[in-house]
């Protein structure tokens, strides 16, 4: 499995027979330095949104028609999408998976808000905010936490899944801080692999990782801290 990480929570995810877009929030993106749309969008089957606010579902409809890709999400959010020209989607919500040619997707509990203001000037409710935790047949299972703080039920996350790679927002203000998040990666989890993700980007939130990894020293965790356009094999 390929991973890159392509700023804020925005990552491709490249198996033998998938390439799938998690939040891909691109254009626009502070922290999304050197990163090429077209580039990142090649071969993608899927777009998957954690959930509804902007710096998630990103370019998602300009890409969904670009290059055909499925996007799952929230039905309330994908119903909305639809009604913006996204004419592939794939409603689920929390609790439920969803099975494709060589993975699955479970949509889990994150503590977050999920709403757009649109150029109607309305905020619009578009479902819960989630976690959603990707099986593969022959790769190791992904869990991108979305935005979220630190909730004991991530203890029946780990029970359900055992995930072994995280993908955690640190950022504070939004989402949990550096510290908070590696307490839960630490105490609910048993991750080989941790990459930190939602800072960096606007200046309110944290501008850098040190929180996290400090929080992660003596951990078992490799913990990686990625630049923008990286990418590593897992």
């Amino acid at each position: 499995m390929k991973i890159t990480w392509l700023g804020h929570s925005a990552f491709r995810i490249e198996t033998a027979k998938n390439t799938i877009l998690i939040d891909p929030f691109l254009t626009g993106n502070p922290s999304a330095n050197g990163v090429d749309v077209k580039e990142a969008a090649r071969g993608v089957k899927h777009i998957i949104l954690t959930h509804g606010h902007g710096d998630h579902v990103g370019d998602t409809i300009d890409l969904s028609k670009e290059t055909g890709a499925l996007v799952t999400g929230n039905a309330d959010l994908v119903t909305w999408l639809g009604s913006r020209g996204v004419n592939r989607v794939d409603p689920t919500n929390t609790g439920g998976t969803v099975t494709y040619d060589g993975f699955t997707v479970t949509y889990v509990n994150a503590l977050h808000s999920s709403a757009q203001m649109t150029e109607d000037g309305v905020s619009h409710s578009l479902g819960s905010a989630n976690g959603v935790v990707l099986h593969f047949d022959d790769e190791p299972t992904l869990y991108h936490m979305g935005d979220t703080d630190i909730f004991s039920d991530m203890a029946l996350i780990n029970e359900l899944h055992q995930p072994e790679i995280g993908i955690v927002p640190i950022g504070d203000r939004f989402t949990m801080g550096g510290a908070v998040a590696a307490l839960a990666s630490r105490r609910y989890f048993k991750f080989n692999k941790v990459i930190p993700c939602h800072y960096g980007s606007f200046p309110i939130i944290d501008q850098t990782a040190d929180k996290f990894v400090a929080g992660m020293e003596g951990g078992t965790s490799e913990v990686i801290v990625a630049t923008a356009n990286e990418h590593f094999t897992v």
